[in-house]
């Protein structure tokens, strides 16, 4: 059986991945999608009201629904006593949102590493097998996480390459609808401003050797394929609540037109 590369090797490779965002709290959801061959998951503890306890069970489902789909979360906030839970949960990407600059990337790093790098603590937990794999995870677990900080802001992208020096930060994760509404264009994602911005985001993350990422929110797969053609590898098309109101939206739509059609 080949080796399992993980989405982070695959990234610092330079493959392009391809995840999805988990807003409803639904295992059910989480294993599906992750049947479905994507790279990863993230689970949004923000902007959803998943708990932790919540967030472990889904981040269950997704290794049920294919072992080689990682489990990805964006935290509720840059904090030291969440993001280590989080990864004792089992999360193998961590998203910490809204960063704007260095100090509070180095918060993030610090929570997210094991010392000598970081401060994250020990303990038995899920992300060790429960205590079997204490000595191992410990030794791998820096190499095996993602740390992705989130510019959604536009402080974050006059700072971007303050953001990108600090050590232990692997990919920049561009949030389109907050970062284009603290410029006061919110999602217009075709403004020249906000292409400026995402353009310097992208040049800042080539110069620092930063996996660049963004999410492409609507589930538009041509959009998708543009922004990785433009070099942005770490993807996330869309999330499963917006998937499945579009599709029923124009599910919808097309029986009106059909029975209006036919007279019916």
């Amino acid at each position: 059986m080949n080796k399992h590369i993980s989405v982070r090797e695959r990234l610092k490779n330079g493959i392009p991945v391809i995840g999805t965002w988990l807003n409803s709290g639904s295992p059910i959801i989480g294993e599906l999608m992750a049947q479905t061959g994507l790279d990863f998951i993230t689970v949004d503890a923000e902007h959803s009201a998943v708990s932790l306890a919540e967030t472990q069970r889904i981040f269950q489902a997704i290794r049920s629904g294919n072992p080689r789909a990682e489990a990805f979360v964006r935290l509720p906030g840059v904090d030291y006593s969440l993001t280590k839970r989080y990864l004792d949960a089992g999360a193998t990407g961590i998203i910490g949102p809204l960063v704007t600059n260095a100090d509070e990337a180095a918060v993030l790093v610090k929570a997210c590493k094991y010392p000598p790098l970081g401060k994250r603590g020990v303990g038995f937990c899920r992300a060790n097998q429960y205590g079997l794999q204490v000595e191992s995870h410990f030794a791998e677990g820096n190499d095996q996480i993602l740390v992705a900080v989130q510019i959604e802001d536009i402080k974050a992208v006059e700072n971007i390459d303050d953001i990108l020096a600090v050590e232990g930060i692997d990919a920049a994760f561009i949030g389109p609808y907050d970062l284009s509404a603290s410029m006061g264009i919110t999602a217009q994602f075709d403004h020249p401003d906000y292409i400026e911005a995402r353009t310097r985001i992208l040049e800042s993350c080539v110069k620092n050797n930063i996996i660049p990422g963004i999410h492409v929110v609507q589930p538009c797969p041509q959009e998708a394929t543009e922004r990785i053609n433009d070099g942005f590898n770490l993807l996330a098309y869309s999330l499963d609540i917006t998937m499945v109101q579009k599709t029923l939206l124009h599910g919808l739509s097309k029986i009106r037109e059909i029975r209006g059609s036919s007279g019916q």
